[in-house]
């Protein structure tokens, strides 16, 4: 049996690890103890303890030993007394030896020896590893291995550890298994592809989320009610409107005038409910008294009610024209079309002097008593706008003018831009520039209730006598009929140096003034995005 089949049992790596623990020695104090044994031999601390003895012995006249330790073997003529003073091998002592070379003083002349080493196998699975301890004290000198042969064993067998290493107990015997200090694989390379891969995806995402948001964002909005609500929640109707509602009017026109006369929130919301809802329902001519702020449901219900209709009620919607509301006029007070039109064929009847009533009919909503005329009817409409003229302090002589310019600021703007509007009108009369105002070519035109804000080109061009495209200064007559706030604003316009204004926004009727073509042209723009975005909403 080889030493290295002596110095380690064979080792079942398939023993249970109670097995490993059953085995061991009882635990014991540890007490370092200096082990005075002489150095493995072939190693380099045998190899200076043979230079250092062959040099005391040159200097006392001994004979030199060899690398193992033993004198050289004499000749073969020598006798045997020679043999006999030969020295013999040092061997290492024992341990009570030890102990009482350790109590006798040292004597200054005998020379001091190195320290002795010795090496300890320590199990490392399949291979031996040799530790050098210092002879003379405990700590560990550097880690040599040796290869397990008979010309390197120890001279004092050590008793192999019982079960083996505890190395034996993790290391398992396939071929495939690595080590702690073997490379582990690397994936970087993998994985940043595939974060690339990932956040060109995330990123096309957030683009096209961007792009859809941009064009479509309102419209999502609407469809997933994320945006502001088109209708007004319960319980907020106030107040008291009328409402005209016109012969063979139907779902659309009606939902225009319930949102105009501040019924409804949104212009759309009431034709939406009937879609939605699936509701058939007849309009009937006349003027309903109705509230502000009511929802669609309250507001179709209130039209349906009997008590709300008025009679022998009729109504001028503000920025309304002599063609829109001679008809229901006719017919809610029950008489031919022919005695309006007559009743507003001469001015002069009733002191305008003026080519056309346009914009002398105030608009409001009236009640007559049974059997009114259609001439008494008219006549009413022109004192109620001499008591709205008179209240903003309009000079007689100056009335055409005012109601002309009034009529176009109630057909440009909202109410809160009137005085704004106004002031754009009198900056362009006084340096002699066209107005240039849709709402007069689309009246000249014929064309101002399609219910669209832009001109056609056909509008723009004609050369009729309203069209500001074409004629510089005011129209020859008013184009419709204004409310109280737009005659005082056409008395009272803002201070500022706007010649400009575009409507950027139809929904909200948010108007943007403009000094310079260049900040109208940008703003014109602005309106076109929004038209894009909104191909129904009355470009």
């Amino acid at each position: 049996m080889s030493e290295r089949d002596s110095a380690s049992p064979p080792h079942d790596t398939d023993a249970r690890l109670g097995d490993l623990f059953e085995n061991l020695p009882a635990p014991a104090p540890q007490v370092p103890t200096a082990d005075t044994s002489g150095p493995v031999p072939g190693s380099r601390r045998a190899a200076r303890e043979a230079a250092r003895r062959a040099a005391r012995q040159q200097q006392a006249g001994e004979p030199s030993l060899d690398q193992s330790g033993t004198a050289p073997a004499p000749a073969a003529s020598g006798s045997a007394d020679s043999a006999s003073d030969a020295r013999p091998a040092r061997v290492a002592p024992r341990a009570e030896d030890r102990a009482s070379a350790a109590a006798e003083p040292v004597s200054a002349a005998e020379p001091s020896r190195a320290p002795e080493t010795t090496a300890v196998p320590i199990a490392r699975g399949s291979r031996e590893t040799f530790i050098e301890h210092d002879a003379d004290a405990t700590r560990p000198l550097p880690r040599v291995s040796a290869p397990a042969a008979a010309s390197t064993a120890r001279t004092s067998p050590v008793e192999p550890a019982v079960g083996g290493g505890l190395d034996d107990l993790f290391v398992s015997g396939d071929d495939d298994h690595r080590g702690p200090g073997a490379p582990k694989k690397k994936r970087r390379k993998g994985c940043l592809i595939a974060l690339i891969v990932v956040l060109a995806i995330i990123g096309g995402i957030v683009a096209g989320g961007a792009w859809a948001w941009s064009t479509y964002g309102e419209r999502i909005s609407d469809a997933m009610g994320w945006g502001d609500a088109k209708d007004w929640e319960p319980g907020l109707a106030t107040g008291e409107v009328y409402v005209t509602i016109k012969s063979g009017d139907t779902g659309q026109p009606v939902s225009a005038a319930l949102h105009e006369a501040g019924v409804t929130k949104t212009a759309d919301v009431f034709y939406d409910y009937l879609i939605d809802e699936g509701i058939a329902v007849t309009f009937y001519p006349g003027v309903y008294r109705l509230q502000k702020k009511m929802t669609a449901e309250a507001a179709l219900a209130a039209l349906q009610d009997k008590e709300n209709k008025l009679e022998n009620t009729v109504s001028v919607s503000e920025g309304g024209t002599i063609k829109s509301s001679l008809p229901a006029m006719a017919e809610t007070l029950g008489l031919p079309l022919a005695d309006f039109e007559a009743a507003v064929a001469d001015p002069s009847v009733y002191g305008v002097q003026a080519q056309s009533l346009e914009g002398w009919l105030f608009p409001a909503v009236y009640t007559f008593d049974p059997g009114v005329t259609a001439t008494q009817a008219i006549q009413q409409m022109v004192d109620r706008t001499r008591e709205a003229l008179d209240a903003a302090g309009v000079p007689a002589d100056d009335a055409q003018r005012v109601l002309t310019i009034a009529s176009i600021i109630q057909r440009e703007g909202r109410t809160d831009d009137f005085a704004k509007v106004s002031r754009v009108i009198e900056n362009r009369l006084a340096i002699d520039m066209k107005l240039q105002m849709d709402s007069t070519a689309q009246y000249g035109y014929g064309s101002l209730h399609e219910g669209v804000v832009s001109s056609s080109a056909e509008a723009l061009e004609d050369p009729n006598p309203w069209n500001t495209y074409v004629n510089t200064g005011l129209p020859v007559t008013p184009i419709a009929s204004p409310s109280e706030a737009a005659i005082k604003a056409a008395m009272q316009p803002a201070d500022g140096p706007w010649l400009y204004f575009v409507t950027v926004n139809l929904s909200t009727g948010e108007t943007q003034f403009s000094e310079t073509l260049a900040e109208h042209e940008q703003g014109v723009e602005k309106w076109r995005e929004w038209c894009r975005a909104n191909p129904d909403g009355g470009c």
